[in-house]
């Protein structure tokens, strides 16, 4: 039976193949341990940014709840980019595979996704996340108003947070999306249809997928609009 420190050599080598590109039956010196012991030091950084963040969404939720009787979020998901991944964005990119390139040029390495029930809710909760004086808004894409071309709607926000730490205060970035749940019911399937495979076939549909995204969009705005006809019509009863 696999003991936990059996499970825990397993993912640091798992971790050094994925990111350093060293083979698993190589046997750690102290300069590889080092940096692996920064690597691991990194993404726990991304993961205390990420409860960081989730805390304050619950909380607005929370408050939403009973000043507006509604919960604005339906659910939150979140991730900490693999490190495979990690290391292929940073050779994408023509960068160094290390975790000062890591700190010093991606954003996305801590993700949220935040699901809400309406696209007003959407806004809502950006602005209220963004008014918080300890977080500091890095870059905002609206995908909402200015979509993909292949049909993705999402709000995307990178921000920064600062996390306390033993040795002190650090700012951590994190990537939040915020969308819809029909939003998210879209690219939940696109990604699975389409999730590398560059066949004739899957492109050969990219336009009716993006008919499906106008279609679910459409359906969203009039949602909105029968949520706002329900909420004036209680207002005036």
């Amino acid at each position: 039976m696999a003991t936990l420190f059996d499970t825990r050599a397993k993912e640091r080598r798992e971790t050094f193949r994925d990111f350093f590109g060293v083979e698993e039956d190589e046997e750690f010196n102290e300069e590889s341990l080092e940096r692996l012991l920064q690597f691991e030091d990194l993404m726990l950084k991304y993961r205390s940014a990420i409860r960081e963040v989730t805390t304050k969404l619950e909380v607005l939720n929370d408050e939403l709840s009973v000043s507006r009787e509604h919960n604005p979020i339906s659910s939150i998901q979140s991730r900490v980019k693999r490190p495979y991944s990690i290391a292929e964005k940073l050779r994408r990119n023509h960068l160094p595979v290390s975790v000062e390139a890591v700190q010093a040029n991606l954003n996305d390495v801590a993700g949220i996704r935040v699901i809400c029930s309406f696209i007003n809710d959407i806004y809502d909760i950006a602005d209220m996340l963004l008014a918080q004086d300890d977080i500091r808004l890095i870059a905002r894409k609206d995908y909402i108003k200015n979509p993909k071309p292949g049909g993705y709607r999402s709000l995307h926000l990178i921000v920064e947070i600062p996390v306390f730490f033993s040795t002190g205060k650090e700012p951590i970035r994190v990537e939040v999306q915020i969308r819809t749940v029909a939003m998210d019911f879209w690219a939940s399937l696109e990604h699975q249809i389409r999730y590398k495979n560059d066949s004739p076939e899957v492109k050969a549909i990219a336009e009716e997928l993006r008919i499906c995204a106008d279609t679910i969009a459409a359906t969203d705005v009039k949602m909105q609009e029968l949520k706002l006809r329900i909420v004036e019509k209680t207002k005036t009863s």
